[in-house]
This record gives C-alpha cells, structure tokens and sequence, in this order.
C-alpha cells in the first residue's frame, strides 16, 4: 500500500536525513513538503530541501515556504551552533534551478490533504506553526488526515533548549496546543527515545562514499557531529528526525508507545496531563536499534 506523505520540516542536518529516509522508502510517496522557522529560517529551509531533492533526482515534489514566525510571536534565529549558518552544517549543495510555490506551506497541505483525502500522513520535523495555521484555515482538516507524527518534546526526560523542553515544541508552543488538541492522531516521538539512536563515524564515512546525495548528508553531518562531541562525551550523533520519519512509515517500531495526554506549558514543557481532550501516542523506545536501519535504508535506496 502507498503511503501518502506531507512533511514540515525545518530542514537542517537531521531534517536531511529524514528527507532522505522518506524518499528512500519502499512504498512511501512524498506529496509536498512545507517549511518552516527553527533549525533556520523558513526561507532558507526551503532552499535547503529544493537542493537536496535536486540531488536525489525528485524535482517533482511541491515544496512550500511556510511560517517565518511562530504564533503570537518572533523568530529569534535558527540554530547556528548545532546546525551550521545555512541549517545544513555550512556546506553548499549544487543550487536547484526550480522556486518554491507560489502558496504557502499551510495552502499546500490543505490542497494535499484534499487531494488525497483519509489517506495523507504528516511527518513534522519542526514547530508546529504551518499545522496550526492549516487548522485555522480550515477546522475539518483533521477529517481528512490519516494521522500526524510529530518529533518534539521531552516527556520522562531533560529537554534540549531548557531543563524541560525540547526545540520543536518551545519554538512554537501555542501552535504545539493547537495540534494535540485537534480531533486527528498524534504520534509523539520525543527525546526519550531519539537521544537513545545514534550515528557513529563509520555510519557517516559510509553515506560520505555514497551516491551524491548520501553523500552530501556525510559532508552536512561533519559539523553536527562536531557539535555533539563535547555534549555527549563521545563522537555520535542522535537521530531525532530520522526516528520520526521512520515510526511514521513502519520502517521503525515503537516497543513502548503509551497513549498519554500532554499538555503544554508556555515554555514548551510537555506534562502528563490525565485532563487532556485527547491521548497522544508518545514513542518511548524502539524494538530494535535505529541507526543501522536508517543508514542501511538511505544507502539501499541509492544502490538500486
């Protein structure tokens, strides 16, 4: 069965490699994909994802800019020190030829979720913005969406901007509301099961003599490891968006996936809340461990 896929992402380094999973896998149709604000600016997310789908050969994906500033507030700046001036680790790709949509990220999924109505699957990688505002626009599309898988927060875990909360969500928490409040399914794949999934050196000096697109994610995944290094006390790297992109499509398996009901405070913090309108499906661990299954998904996909 095909899996119709709309992504919103923020692409930087790990945004990439989730990018590459979805078009990697089997029986996976990536529809549109949407930008918005976090690792970069919503602007250059965009330019990030036409090149690499430049250099994965699929030219033929919509690619809309979305959100620049969260709701009710500013962006303040993406994250330079983790993900390099550009969001992809300070590395120039070859320059796709082709623009973004004249819509913007909130249009293209509302198109999408009609054209391909009960059946779209949303992978979200970064703030929720775009979702929130499709929302706004038109309050039925929950009815027309599969289910929502989002990587964000951190439940039973320290966060990764505050001692509670994780970047996705604290870059936009009133959009974050607005998504696990709404009548659709929500899969939440936080930090207690992403930090756990690493890359070592030998996976990225393997997509670095692959194909030119693995290729060009070993050259961005330099500096992110470079980054991570000091924080984790040893040379790897987590796979945040990768994780989510693969619960989203079966290719990973939730061993643990409660269905809990969150609530978010104002700084992005998610708490169990037994009060919530609805339960969320919070992925706590995997069957089995992420990364040989993610590297060996990308470079098998670039092989055939």
């Amino acid at each position: 069965m095909t899996r119709s896929v709309y992504f919103d992402c923020d692409t930087g380094v790990d945004d990439a490699l989730a990018l590459a999973l979805l078009l990697a896998q089997r029986g996976t149709v990536v529809a549109g994909i949407g930008t918005v604000s976090g690792n970069t600016a919503a602007g250059q997310a965009a330019r990030n994802t036409l090149d690499l789908l430049t250099l994965a050969g699929h030219d033929d994906i919509p690619v809309a800019v979305g959100a620049h500033h969260p709701l009710g507030g500013d962006f303040h700046g993406g994250a330079d020190r983790v993900h390099g001036g550009n969001g992809i680790g300070g590395i120039e790709l070859p320059a796709a030829t082709r623009q973004p949509q004249d819509r913007d990220a909130a249009e293209l999924l509302l198109a999408l979720a009609r054209e391909h109505s009960g059946e779209l699957r949303i992978v979200a990688t970064g703030p929720l913005t775009n979702l929130a505002l499709a929302l706004r626009r038109d309050p039925e599309l929950p009815g027309r969406v599969r289910d929502v898988t989002v990587m964000g927060g951190a439940v039973r875990v320290p966060g990764n901007v505050t001692g509670r909360s994780e970047a996705n969500i604290a870059g936009d928490p009133a959009a974050a509301t607005a998504v696990f409040d709404a009548a659709w399914p929500v899969t939440v794949v936080p930090l207690d099961v992403t930090m756990r999934h690493r890359f070592d050196e030998s996976d990225r000096a393997a997509l670095a003599a692959g194909p030119p697109l693995p290729a060009a994610l070993g050259a961005i995944l330099t500096g992110y490891f470079d980054y991570y290094e000091p924080v984790l006390g040893e040379r790897r790297v987590p796979l945040h968006d990768p994780i989510a992109a693969g619960v989203a499509v079966g290719l990973l398996h939730p061993a643990d996936a409660p269905l809990i009901g969150l609530r978010v405070e104002p700084d992005g913090h998610l708490v169990e809340d037994d009060t919530a309108a609805h339960r969320i499906r919070v992925v706590l661990s995997l069957t089995a461990d992420a990364a040989p299954v993610i590297l060996r998904t990308i470079l098998g996909a670039s092989a055939s």
